[in-house]
């Protein structure tokens, strides 16, 4: 039986671009038996691959290779290419004015973006990603998240209820089904594995990511890997934040793959801090710019307005005689505010 040769090796490897893959591995792909002159060729093929690039040693154990994805140059204005405009992307409205959040105005959008809403329990995250769907129900959203169905794939009591709410038949301002009775968003029973059931080409909405383990620094790469999977759609992703944390569970890992960040916190004892945090694109600096709304029936955002840290206090709710009394330790007042 003739040597194998690094010809071979890398017709193999051309295949599993990306991935990683052992000296054992690539024997066994070729049914290579220890003492053969096969066996030590792969050894010294692999170390002469990672010379010129193709693989490169990964992990502390010796023997272990990532294969290089191989890129080649790409042209922009030698060939003819489609500049696309930005996604218009519906943002959540205020229930008394069904006027949008202001800072949608100026909000740059594109297709393949990820939006994160990272906030703490039970003040408003779930709210703003059922807000989402609602305004963009036309595009027949996707939906999916430990929020909706239970083990059984069957919708929660609590989210339907929700619908129920913002029907347009029960005073609300949402149509959920068309002229047919059909539903125009996509709900997915899914609790795990969100990359691999992202819906190319769509508004995916995932309602919340957890990742059971504890180890949240995982989460940067769920991220990662939801993006990819969007195509021209754009992603909705809803995670857990510590309160008055400036990052969601992951910390800087979350934030390196949205593109628009928000973050809730809790404003006072009943309403919602709304604060932006990176903002990858936009028509002016708003990032860091902070609102507060209350939210009625589960799913009303109520009184939207921007707010701004407390002179009085200087942002930090107290004096030194106590309580702040403009704020009420708040730590926010309303723009109006004179102090």
């Amino acid at each position: 039986m003739s040597v194998i040769s690094t010809t071979e090796v890398k017709a193999f490897l051309k295949k599993i671009e990306g991935k990683e893959i052992s000296l054992n591995a690539i024997r066994k792909e070729f049914n290579i038996v220890s003492g053969t002159k096969s066996y030590d060729a792969v050894r010294n093929i692999m170390f002469q691959l990672a010379e010129s690039r193709v693989v490169r040693p990964v992990g502390k154990r010796e023997g272990i290779y990532k294969v290089v994805t191989q890129v080649y140059p790409v042209p922009i204005f030698s060939v003819q290419r489609e500049r696309r405009n930005p996604f218009d992307l519906g943002f959540p409205i205020d229930f008394d004015t069904h006027i949008p959040m202001d800072f949608s105005e100026d909000v740059v959008v594109r297709e393949g973006d990820l939006i994160l809403i990272a906030g703490v329990s039970n003040f408003g995250k779930t709210t703003l990603a059922l807000q989402f769907l609602a305004a963009n129900i036309n595009l027949n959203p996707v939906l999916m998240g430990n929020e909706y169905t239970n083990p059984l794939g069957e919708p929660m009591p609590r989210f339907l209820n929700r619908l129920d709410v913002m029907d347009v038949k029960n005073g609300g301002w949402v149509e959920w089904v068309d002229d047919n009775g059909n539903d125009k968003f996509t709900l997915l029973p899914v609790h795990d594995d969100f990359a691999e059931h992202i819906v190319k080409d769509r508004i995916n909405i995932v309602d919340w990511i957890n990742i059971e383990s504890g180890e949240h620094f995982l989460i940067g790469n769920l991220l990662q890997s939801i993006k990819k999977h969007l195509g021209r759609g754009i992603g909705i992703a809803v995670i857990q934040k510590g309160e008055g944390a400036d990052a969601g569970r992951g910390g800087q890992f979350t934030k390196d793959f949205a593109d628009l960040e928000i973050l809730i916190d809790k404003f006072g004892k009943y309403d919602t801090l709304l604060k932006l945090g990176k903002v990858k694109e936009s028509h002016k600096p708003i990032s860091g710019k902070t609102y507060g709304f209350g939210i009625g029936d589960g799913v009303k955002i109520i009184n939207f307005r921007e707010v701004k840290p407390c002179t009085s206090c200087h942002g930090n709710g107290y004096t030194k005689s106590g309580q702040c009394e403009v704020c009420i330790g708040k730590k926010y007042v309303d723009m109006e505010t004179p102090f």
